[in-house]
């Protein structure tokens, strides 16, 4: 619900406020006083483009604000997905600079035009007589069977069940692409494991067998510089454990004769003990260096084997390899498998499939048979609005399941005898449109929570009962939804909870369009010039006051 509107420095318009009723809010005025130029500054709110062509005064800056109360709009996940706080007060403005600069604003945050588009179209509803925009789409029309029939549980579960479909559908369509990939990989996927698994490869292998190898080509000369150290550790006359010996006895005899040589007696303790040491090992590994030139090749060609291998995957450590391995092991195995999981694939879809056409079905029957009762109600309301004549039909046909079901509608209409209901692209005139647009929402008002009203003139043309039956369904309307009507009528006009008169002021340099809430009794006195002109008789008068007294 619009609770005011404030506009400045736009067009005609230098500063201007509106407080609409919750309710039905008329607004008159002259032709070219300003009325329209309301309309595009309510359009720019909502999210239309906009130019310095609109700047009443060319130096300064043009601002629109409006105040909404959200109310049961539900749009507290449109503000979460937008990053937006959300509050039940929301405030909208819109910037024009001089320089043709445009800026949006939800609750002081900065918008793009997308997200104000976005907003504003579940905030306000400009209808015209020119403004035929949704009525003709079949996403509209289908949108309002729905709203009409009352739908909303019949087409969340089918939603969730298409939701279920498409993913099912998607799932096994990437599984078949993948297939086919591993299909075509396969006999080479095949030929590389056969290739790395007859290695039986293990970890840190390669530095073991480079170790050996090492070993292995150079046993010989090894072997000898080993037996050439232990002979010079272990010669009976000048090996170094006999020389060792000596030294130890003279060593215990000083420790003997004075206790300062105990320390270095245990020093060369740990030396002799270390030197003893090294000789085992060196008679130890002597007895393991074999000159063993058959394992010195099997050697070699192991690990010609995994550089190979290295180099062809481009890799540098068996670790590397036994990954790729695990790898093209998976890639094998669900090549081997995959007739069962593309199966299993299929049957789900089968049954995300068929859940998703029972539940379509269910939509439809719903939908369908509200057709009757929805084209009855309407005619029965054209023909109230001055439109005998007129014959709708809802023209259905069922389609792949969608987004919004598995129907395809399309209203067919006529206003005129004789002649068979088609597309309304094609049959109605501005003002026919207008007012099966208006019957529509006046149906529509009461199974949905509707965005603010604006009637713009669309009671051009008619008059007389037909006016008072529309600006009854207004009346209707406005019982549970808000409603702006701009209005040429004083029948339409005197039935509002407020009246608001648009005029031009010439009193300074530049002409200006201003707005007045008019009081009781100036209300009278513009309903009567409406009726009879500038200088209104007392009749005119009176009849005004019998029309506000209605």
């Amino acid at each position: 619900m619009l609770k005011s509107l404030s506009i400045s420095n736009y067009a005609l318009i230098d500063q201007l406020h509106m407080q609409p009723s919750p309710g039905l809010s008329m607004i008159t005025g002259e032709t070219g006083s300003g009325k329209s130029i309301m309309l595009g500054a309510v359009g720019m709110l909502l999210g239309k483009r906009a130019d310095t062509k609109s700047l009443l005064h060319e130096d300064q800056k043009c601002i629109i604000e409006g105040v909404f109360e959200l109310g049961n709009y539900g749009l507290e996940l449109f503000f979460e997905e937008q990053d937006l706080d959300y509050e039940s007060t929301c405030i909208i403005r819109r910037e024009i600079s001089p320089s043709g600069k445009s800026r949006s604003f939800v609750n002081d945050t900065p918008v793009l035009l997308d997200v104000l588009k976005s907003l504003g179209a579940h905030l306000m509803d400009v209808h015209s007589q020119h403004d035929t925009l949704q009525l003709g789409e079949g996403s509209y029309q289908l949108s309002l069977i729905d709203a009409y029939a009352q739908t909303s549980a019949e087409l969340a579960s089918y939603r969730l069940k298409f939701n279920s479909f498409q993913k099912a559908k998607k799932e096994y369509a990437e599984l078949s692409k993948r297939a086919l990939e591993l299909q075509k990989e396969a006999d080479f996927n095949q030929f590389q494991l056969d290739e790395l698994s007859v290695l039986s490869l293990k970890e840190n292998e390669q530095a073991e067998l480079e170790s050996e190898q090492e070993i292995l080509e150079n046993a010989e000369e090894i072997k000898q510089k080993i037996q050439e150290m232990l002979h010079l550790f272990q010669d009976e006359q000048y090996g170094i454990l006999h020389g060792m010996a000596q030294v130890q006895q003279g060593m215990q005899s000083l420790s003997r004769l004075a206790h300062m040589f105990k320390t270095v007696e245990e020093r060369f303790e740990s030396v002799h003990i270390e030197l003893r040491d090294i000789e085992e090992t060196l008679g130890s590994e002597d007895d393991k260096v074999e000159i063993d030139f058959e394992r010195l090749d099997e050697t070699r060609d192991r690990l010609s084997k995994i550089y190979q291998l290295q180099k062809k995957h481009g890799v540098n450590s068996v670790g590397e390899l036994m990954e790729l391995e695990k790898e093209l092991a998976d890639k094998v195995f669900q090549v081997q498998n995959l007739d069962e999981t593309l199966q299993n694939a299929k049957l789900a879809l089968d049954e995300a499939e068929k859940q998703v056409q029972e539940a379509g079905k269910t939509l439809r029957k719903k939908r369908v048979n509200s057709f009757q009762a929805f084209q009855s109600e309407l005619e029965m309301l054209l023909k109230g609005l001055g439109m005998e004549n007129s014959k709708v039909v809802m023209e259905h046909k069922a389609v792949a399941p969608g987004p919004a079901g598995m129907d395809e509608l399309e209203l067919l209409f006529s206003a005129n005898k004789g002649s068979a209901p088609q597309p309304l692209k094609k049959v109605a005139s501005g003002g026919e449109f207008s007012r099966l647009l208006f019957a529509i929402k006046y149906i529509m008002a009461d199974k949905v929570a509707m965005p603010t009203l604006i009637f713009d003139e669309i009671d051009t043309g008619i008059s007389g009962e037909v006016a008072l039956k529309m600006v009854g369904m207004m009346k209707e309307i406005a019982r549970k939804h808000q409603v702006i009507c701009i209005t040429h009528l004083p029948q339409v006009a005197g039935q509002g909870d407020l009246h608001y008169f648009v005029y031009k002021d010439n009193s300074s340099a530049k002409t200006v369009s201003k707005i007045k809430l008019l009081d009781p009794e100036e209300r009278v006195q513009e309903l009567a010039k409406m009726i009879a002109g500038a200088s209104p008789s007392a009749s005119a008068v009176e009849s005004a006051r019998e029309l506000l007294s209605r």
